[in-house]
């Protein structure tokens, strides 16, 4: 069982410590970070890329599930603030020779480490991390079975701010494999937070939870019934390697119904965006017309994927965020 997120992610005077799952996060810690990274986003641009906010702190990209995308810009946003990076897979890690992820963990903190960035495919594993340190580390959940992906909702919200301009009255879809997507239920956590004003959940049964609908969300098979009237698209990857049997007919089978194609996107709003959180599998989950199409900010998602990491970095660190 997890532990209660809210002892972790907080410290006794309220403070933000840990950013380990959305759930639970005030609105106001939410807009904040999405405040900051507006104030990191054109870092890229500059002819010096760099902060000093983090110089003299080290940051551990702890790796036990692969994930070049994620790893790469969790590196690029520790090093623009000045961070000493270091970079760890399972593959050359002790625990595949029979260490323990908390033996690992406290021989890196043992020698100074200020941030853990975990991936897991074991959910709760940045929890246990968390618990098992002393106050002054922190640690970023980068992934964590199918519980979590924190950083990647945010860095959605931010995209989906930046066009939109406010949550309030969108409409938002959230389309594939549910089952199996820790990125979905983060997405859900935070646009709830964030008070849009309505979410659906369109996919085959046999991945849609049986449960999610407790979570304030409607779900449907229907594609032209589930996009009618959306602003925000939010479509999902195949997680082939998170599944157990068959729980789709065929892959055609599955993009004839459920891929995103440009007819099934005029369904939607004329000027609905589109976002993916990557890797894309084309011709299964997203025509290429429409990931490369207009409407598509599958790569400004990954451009914002490094400011809204320098954010969430800089508010452990500066340790100024509270719980209200």
């Amino acid at each position: 069982m997890l532990p209660p997120d809210s002892q972790i992610q907080f410290d006794s005077e309220g403070r933000l410590k840990h950013f380990l799952t959305i759930n639970g996060l005030p609105r106001e810690t939410l807009i904040n970070i999405l405040d900051m990274a507006e104030s990191f986003i054109n870092f890229g641009q500059r002819e010096i890329k760099k902060v000093p906010l983090l110089r003299g702190k080290t940051l551990v990209n702890l790796f036990f599930e692969p994930s070049t995308r994620t790893r790469t810009t969790f590196e690029i946003a520790g090093k623009r603030l000045s961070a000493d990076v270091i970079n760890l897979s399972a593959a050359r890690m002790s625990t595949s020779k029979g260490e323990t992820i908390l033996d690992t963990v406290r021989t890196l903190e043992a020698m100074h480490t200020d941030l853990f960035v975990v991936r897991d495919s074991a959910s709760g594993a940045p929890h246990l991390i968390a618990s098992h340190l002393p106050s002054h580390v922190k640690v970023i959940n980068a992934g964590d079975g199918r519980h979590a992906h924190p950083t990647q909702a945010m860095l959605d919200m931010f995209t989906i701010r930046q066009v939109k301009g406010q949550f309030e009255n969108l409409k938002v879809a959230i389309i594939g494999d549910i089952l199996h997507s820790r990125v979905a239920r983060s997405q859900i956590h935070a646009l709830k937070i964030l008070n849009v004003a309505e979410i659906r959940i369109i996919g085959p049964r046999t991945l849609i939870p049986t449960e999610i609908e407790s979570m304030g969300v409607t779900t449907t098979g229907d594609m032209r019934a589930g996009l009618e009237d959306i602003d925000v698209v939010m479509m999902l990857r195949i997680q082939r390697e998170r599944m157990d049997g068959q729980l789709i007919p065929s892959e055609q089978e599955y993009f004839n119904r459920y891929g995103l194609t440009e007819e099934k996107l005029s369904y939607a709003k004329n000027d609905a965006i589109v976002l993916h959180p990557g890797p894309i599998n084309r011709g299964l989950e997203i025509s290429s017309s429409v990931a490369d199409g207009s409407r598509s900010l599958i790569l400004n998602q990954v451009t914002n994927g490094i400011a809204v990491r320098m954010s969430i970095m800089a508010t452990l660190m500066g340790g100024n965020e509270s719980k209200k």
